[in-house]
């Protein structure tokens, strides 16, 4: 059993800036339950298989708690962001299963899949404005964040007009650089807004997730405004980057490219395998033990740190035989990108749903797209919490 820290957390990516860090990648073959060094060289387990990390994703003697003795704060910023009402993905049930039922209705399946229109037609009404009388763009600006930060903001009751405010803030908050005074200042920001929006609703109400949880009249409205924080940033910033990877992912990949135009109603099963192949949360899934539990043969005590590895967990060759290629073909199903267990994305099919329209109107209506630049000039997002890229200057 390791007993001291044996690199880095996170390690810097390799020469493919698809793949993890080769450091995890060899530490899933030589020591899957291994020691890493934090930030501030506080130590702390990484499980980097595949079955390690659903087992403790499952297992409640590790918990999502940040108020716990030993929690794992990837950054001195990630520290600032548990300081005052911390949204339902930072604590355990009964708590969590309190809060996180309120929302469930709004992401099922059925709910979503009546969302289908709304989202094809901000769909092809942001491809026409990014196309017409044009033969390039940058993917991401124009199409891959509006997307899902105008779906977000409908289901919220949120204004979009406000977008660039929120994506600014959210971009603070997600960048591992960022200062704890300039996280206080984007989570005070956008807190400060949202209570006052959510305070709103009581005497404006509309449709919107925010209105509903108002009219409840379970919550104060510092709660709401956290749970409405969660859902903002999540959701669009996720599928926005997984959105402009995916597509990326493809034109580097021109088989797997060639394979989804020919099969167009596989799409679904294609962005399965995209959601497991690029595993953008980059720095993992972090949890701490509250009673001592062995994992991979390693006993972890009670109060020390976990970060389940998720980007090398889904390529575990045991789990998915030649786990480093893009398959459009394979079954993916059970991959981790979403996490496992009780705190498992709740917004995962709304995800899907986007993902899916947003690769199905850029493949079906642009059959020449193409990079515009050289591959080398794609600027990852390498400092980010969610992995992404900077830009997609792309043509057709």
């Amino acid at each position: 059993m390791a007993t001291a820290a044996t690199t880095s957390h996170p390690a810097p990516r390799g020469a493919c800036p698809f793949a993890p860090p080769p450091a995890y990648q060899q530490a899933q073959q030589d020591e899957p339950v291994t020691r890493v060094a934090l930030w501030d060289d506080s130590p702390c387990w990484l499980i980097t298989r595949y079955q390690d990390a659903r087992a403790v994703l499952a297992d409640p003697r590790f918990s999502a708690d940040a108020t716990r003795p030993g929690f794992p704060f990837l950054t001195a910023a990630a520290r600032q962001l548990s300081v005052g009402k911390t949204s339902f993905i930072r604590m355990d049930d009964p708590e969590h299963a309190h809060l996180r039922r309120m929302l469930t209705g709004d992401f099922t399946l059925r709910k979503t899949a009546a969302l289908r229109p709304a989202v094809q037609q901000a769909a092809d009404e942001l491809f026409d404005r990014m196309t017409t009388g044009r033969t390039a763009a940058d993917l991401v600006a124009e199409f891959a964040l509006p997307l899902p930060s105008l779906v977000i903001c409908l289901l919220l009751g949120v204004p979009y007009q406000d977008h660039e405010f929120f994506q600014r803030c959210s971009r603070t908050l997600l960048h591992r650089a960022s200062t704890v005074a300039e996280v206080a200042a984007a989570q005070d920001s956008l807190t400060t807004y949202l209570d006052t929006l959510t305070e709103s609703k009581r005497t404006d109400p509309d449709d919107g997730i925010l209105s509903r949880l108002v009219a409840r009249g379970e919550l104060p409205t510092e709660e709401i405004g956290a749970m409405g924080r969660l859902l903002l940033i999540a959701g669009h910033e996720t599928t926005a980057n997984m959105t402009a990877l995916s597509v990326l992912a493809l034109l580097r990949h021109p088989d797997q490219l060639a394979h989804l135009r020919a099969h167009p109603d596989s799409t679904p099963a294609a962005v399965e395998e995209l959601l497991r192949w690029l595993s953008i949360v980059q720095t993992g899934v972090v949890r701490v033990a509250v009673e001592d539990a062995e994992v991979g043969g390693v006993l972890i005590r009670a109060g020390e740190g976990v970060i389940c590895q998720i980007n090398t967990a889904n390529r575990d060759d045991e789990r998915y035989p030649d786990g480093d290629a893009l398959d459009l073909t394979r079954d993916t199903r059970r991959h981790l990108a979403f996490g496992f267990g009780v705190h498992q994305c709740l917004g995962q099919p709304l995800a899907r749903l986007e993902l899916e329209i947003a690769l199905d109107t850029l493949l079906r209506r642009l059959p020449d797209l193409h990079l515009a630049v050289p591959f080398e000039e794609i600027r990852f997002r390498h400092e980010m919490t969610v992995y992404g890229i900077e830009s997609l200057p792309v043509a057709w």
